[in-house]
């Protein structure tokens, strides 16, 4: 019951925050810009999520077992593969993982890589094969060299979905998308155009140039880009902080040094967001921050005044991704779903979804779109996520 208030209590205050005129058009990903103190894109319909248990901090193998409830996971055995260990963001989508599968009475199985790398994944994929897992859900470090791997597993009957960075179609069944490509493209563009005032340098503070989700993001961007409206602006980098704290903030110290007219630097991950903004904030530079942030980890940086490095940013809630790819992972396995375009299934108290085609041949469904934190609403949700 308190967990429903809380729900109820956070679903009211966001809805006050979309109303009080945030930038929000309609849902279409984009806006006309505004001034720099407002979003320039729908703030849509992020989920605030429950108070959601711990997850287990037991390392590379930490295992939930039944506590009792009625389970509809049986005996199976469910893994969630994330990036790396130690990321914020990868432990919260744990979290929500670990929480439906808890709730099911199922064994859930969390494997966290201490590299993000797909080397350091393949090693943990074969472990889950030799164990004989269930399923297996993982956020992709590479696209394409996890195949092998993947291929293996599903011959043995296990099965393979990924969550917020693909695989590729072959390696998988189904992809749990946490919003459509060229909407995230469309809505960081809008918010590079707005802060820079639609003129001068720009930079991109990305993950890893294999991270299948940060690349796909750019090219959305660049596309968007090519567009008469952006002919002011000039991409002068993307750089690339390995989703490392301090290799992100020697990245931006250097796109600093480098571009002495750059103007906004757009770090769509969080790692390299929080360690751009401390950056940016403790220089007192005049550049401006935007991109893709967890709000506990950035309220101290987003304000409309010159104080703050990054006047607004966006993201989804990494708990509903984790727990939308549990129900993904238990629908799998009990077959009530095959990954297959027009299948439709229940996400407990997410709703109702429709697995569609995605861009790379394979199928996706889509937790929802980007969601605007600003100074109007940053602190109601930097303890929520």
């Amino acid at each position: 019951m308190k967990k429903k208030l809380l729900s109820a209590i956070l679903c009211a205050a966001m809805l006050a925050s979309v109303l009080a005129g945030c930038g929000g058009n309609g849902g279409s990903g984009s806006s006309t810009g505004g001034d720099a103190n407002a979003p320039a894109a729908d703030e849509g319909e992020a989920n605030a999520g429950d108070d959601a248990s711990s997850p287990s901090d037991a390392g590379d193998d930490a295992e939930a077992s039944s506590d009792g409830k009625e389970s509809s996971g049986g005996d199976a055995s469910y893994a969630i593969l994330v990036k790396s260990a130690g990321n914020p963001y990868n432990k919260k989508m744990i979290e929500g993982f670990q929480e439906v599968m808890d709730a099911q009475g199922a064994t859930c199985v969390v494997k966290e890589p201490e590299e993000a790398s797909a080397e350091a994944q393949i090693k943990m994929i074969n472990e889950l094969v030799a164990q004989g897992i269930s399923s297996i859900a993982i956020a992709g470090n590479d696209a394409d060299a996890l195949q092998p791997a993947l291929e293996e597993a599903m011959n043995q009957g296990i099965k393979v979905c990924c969550m917020d960075s693909a695989v590729n179609a072959d390696s998988r069944q189904l992809f749990v998308n946490q919003a459509g490509i060229e909407i995230i493209g469309e809505t960081l563009m809008e918010a590079v155009y707005d802060i820079t005032g639609g003129e001068g340098q720009w930079a991109i503070l990305s993950a890893t140039s294999q991270a299948t989700n940060q690349n796909a993001w750019i090219d959305a961007m660049k596309q968007v880009m090519e567009d008469e409206k952006y002919a002011g602006l000039e991409l002068v980098e993307v750089a690339y902080g390995d989703d490392e704290y301090q290799k992100s903030v020697d990245q931006t110290q250097a796109l600093l040094t480098n571009y002495p007219d750059l103007k906004v630097i757009c770090a769509p991950t969080t790692v390299g967001i929080m360690a751009a903004a401390k950056v940016l904030q403790d220089e007192s530079s005049s550049v401006k921050l935007t991109g893709l942030g967890l709000p506990s980890e950035m309220a101290d940086y987003i304000g409309a005044d010159d104080t703050h490095s990054c006047p607004y940013m966006y993201l989804w809630n990494p708990i509903d991704i984790g727990r939308l790819t549990a129900y993904v992972s238990l629908a799998l396995v009990d077959g009530s779903i095959t990954g297959a375009s027009g299948e439709t299934f229940t996400a407990g108290d997410l709703g109702e979804y429709t697995i569609s085609e995605a861009a790379d041949g394979g199928t996706e469904v889509v937790l929802g779109p980007p969601f605007a934190f600003t100074p109007d609403n940053i602190e109601e949700w930097k303890n929520v996520y």
